[in-house]
């Protein structure tokens, strides 16, 4: 998440200078949040073309519906609900069924600071990883990608997707079942590959 120091302002203050027409404001959550929207319509669509319309339509909204904001709420969990539901949207127009989480998974087992020779031997299990992921049903894998690569907290998730914590909750566990139940299987053809079995 995002450090904000205590001589920036706040957000909801970003939105009472929205309100009247305060486009400087507006820049400043653009530089606060565009990149940490952008990746998280990324993640869904796989387009970086569509991601960067999401983001920049997310705050056209920002400014279009200042007015309809709840000041008195975190702004986090309301940019989401809309990057989400633009990004359905575009998939459902595109009619895509499978969406790699490739950025997801190159973030959980792919750290900048691996060594070249430690990249090349995950890239192998990175592939089959992303294969499992793609295979998640459209809510699970945005559950994935809100919780592992925008860091947010189930609450956060909740508030974002307006749903109840406990549907976060049981998308995010079956995720990490069938992913489980997927990777075993793959760990085991593996092994099975390399000679473990006659």
């Amino acid at each position: 998440m995002m450090i904000i120091s205590e001589s920036d302002p706040g957000d909801a203050d970003l939105i009472e200078r929205i309100r009247l027409n305060d486009l400087e404001a507006l820049g400043l959550l653009f530089d606060r949040y565009y990149s940490q929207v952008y990746r998280s319509a990324y993640v869904i669509t796989q387009d970086g073309d569509a991601a960067a319309d999401i983001a920049q339509e997310c705050f056209l909204r920002i400014h279009r519906y200042a007015n309809r904001i709840d000041t008195s709420l975190p702004l986090v969990p309301w940019m989401y609900r809309v990057t989400v539901n633009l990004s359905y949207t575009w998939i459902t127009r595109q009619r895509k069924r499978r969406i790699s989480l490739e950025a997801v998974i190159d973030r959980l087992i792919s750290p900048a600071w691996l060594s070249p020779d430690t990249i090349a031997e995950t890239s192998d299990m990175q592939r089959r990883v992303r294969q499992a992921i793609s295979e998640l049903s459209f809510n699970q894998r945005v559950v994935v990608a809100l919780h592992y690569l925008s860091g947010l907290s189930l609450e956060e998730i909740a508030e974002a997707l307006d749903c109840p914590v406990g549907t976060v909750k049981s998308r995010l566990h079956y995720a990490r079942e069938n992913l489980r139940q997927r990777l075993q299987s793959i760990h085991w053809t593996n092994e099975v590959a390399h000679g473990y079995a006659p």
